[in-house]
């Protein structure tokens, strides 16, 4: 099952199973709430009409994502009703109808959110947005990536991909919009290469804001397999968002003694030891002193690249078929 509707409205009815059948999702209309209980928590995304909203709320269904209230002009009760059901919005109909067809594209897209790794050097020139790349490009040979870049002050990772001539939506188009936005809108609308797209940014002032990250955030898992994120070490309350979000955290640093107290003092400041890893570039200090004096695990360990700033002026990004960065992306992307 993909969409829930509930609704006696026959005006309702007709607009949402249309939306529907445009956005190619299947649609299960129920005009009795008491009987859509056991359907409740299987569909993907569950449409409560307004005119249905109360009696919904007095069956206290299980607290679930994914549940609107829509209709006609609703009026302040239907918000109430939507507070109690936990919904997370009321969409107007037929004022928001490009709203909900941008929702219900988004439906069955994916059976679960994509995989989110963060990727943040622990001093200055560490690697990670190298690194970032590499993942990406490594990941998008298999399915759908999305490489962003959370650094304001970085070079643009579509530069170390030779994509900065595409053309597609940057981080100042996504500020300028507001309102939900839907994956397959950003998974077509950024630069790309084949199943590689990139978030960066258009202008030489630039900065990152919360809001806009956090949209983007939602979106990009639901249209990608995997999303990286090359992370500012001075992110300020960006980095702190963005971290939250991560499913893997990977900390580059140099294995020296300034690189690692860097790292310590970022380690500490995100507060991510115990559940993020240390990839180690070449240094003289061993993996357990790294471990032991930044507090994470060292996962892997990154030897230096031949040709890769030759590979990264040409455009080709810094991946090649063989090397430490092929190496290194392969077994800290299977290793989870």
């Amino acid at each position: 099952m993909a969409v829930l509707l509930l609704t006696r409205s026959v005006t309702t009815h007709e607009t949402v199973v249309a939306l529907c059948a445009a956005a190619g999702v299947a649609s299960d209309v129920c005009a009795d709430p008491s009987l859509s209980l056991a359907a409740w928590g299987e569909a993907d995304l569950v449409l409560v009409g307004a005119d249905l909203a109360e009696e919904a709320v007095e069956l206290a269904p299980p607290r679930r994502s994914g549940v609107h209230v829509v209709g006609p002009a609703p009026g302040d009760a239907v918000f109430r009703h939507a507070v109690a059901l936990g919904a997370a919005s009321v969409v107007a109909l037929p004022e928001a109808t490009s709203w909900l067809a941008d929702a219900l594209a988004d439906v069955g897209e994916r059976a679960s959110p994509g995989r989110v790794v963060g990727v943040v050097g622990g001093s200055g020139g560490a690697g990670a947005t190298t690194l970032a790349c590499a993942l990406a490009q490594w990941h998008a040979a298999r399915g759908p990536t999305l490489l962003v870049d959370g650094d304001p002050l970085g070079p643009g990772v579509d530069r170390l991909l030779g994509l900065e001539g595409r053309g597609g939506v940057r981080w100042e188009g996504l500020a300028e919009t507001a309102g939900r936005l839907g994956a397959r809108a950003l998974r077509e609308g950024v630069p790309r290469d084949g199943a590689l797209g990139v978030l960066t940014w258009a202008g030489v002032r630039r900065r990152l804001d919360v809001p806009t990250a956090r949209r983007m955030l939602d979106a990009a898992v639901r249209g990608h397999e995997l999303v990286v994120l090359d992370l500012a070490r001075h992110g300020g309350p960006s980095l702190v968002e963005l971290v939250d979000r991560c499913d893997d955290l990977l900390v580059v640093t140099p294995a020296t003694v300034p690189g690692l107290a860097a790292t310590a003092r970022l380690v500490a400041h995100l507060g991510c030891a115990g559940r993020a890893g240390l990839v180690v570039r070449p240094g003289g200090v061993g993996d357990a002193d790294a471990a032991r004096v930044t507090g994470l695990p060292v996962v892997a360990t990154l030897g230096e690249q031949r040709g890769l700033a030759a590979s990264v002026d040409r455009g080709l990004g810094p991946l090649s078929a063989r090397g430490p960065l092929a190496r290194a992306a392969r077994d800290l992307l299977d290793a989870a």
